[in-house]
């Protein structure tokens, strides 16, 4: 069974790709929040420094998704959703201009699911993108 940490809804992966034809190449960064609402950030790929203790939880749309370490020890039975609302977020994600932000939707893990990322180990800490 192979079990993604992160996904993305149809809105937000419609604007992921309007942003990505205006911004080039993204990267997501979720550096706090306790919960459903929190707001990862949205930056062009090189504008953003992922240190060695973040966490690479996967990719959507050809975005790769990175959490900090101190709060993946939060969210790390969680699954995550990345959805899209109307509402001003931070003037420092790509999204802020266009009326809109990400936020997450989560859910715990199932037991086959938690079983499954078990088995299949650690996610990989540091950059794994250029």
């Amino acid at each position: 069974m192979n079990v993604a940490r992160v996904s993305v809804t149809p809105e937000a992966e419609a604007l992921l790709r309007k942003l990505q034809g205006i911004h080039g190449p993204l990267l997501f960064h979720q550096s706090g929040g306790c919960c459903d609402g929190s707001a990862p950030m949205c930056f062009p790929r090189g504008e953003f420094r992922i240190g060695q203790e973040d966490v690479y939880l996967g990719e959507i749309v050809d975005t790769p998704f990175y959490i900090s370490g101190p709060q993946f020890e939060y969210w790390q039975h969680t699954h995550l959703l990345v959805d899209v609302v109307k509402g001003r977020g931070s003037g420092f994600s790509v999204e802020a201009p266009e009326g809109v932000r990400f936020l997450i939707r989560s859910r715990l893990f199932t037991n086959e699911e938690h079983h499954a990322l078990q088995q299949a180990g650690p996610p990989p800490r540091g950059p794994q993108h250029g």
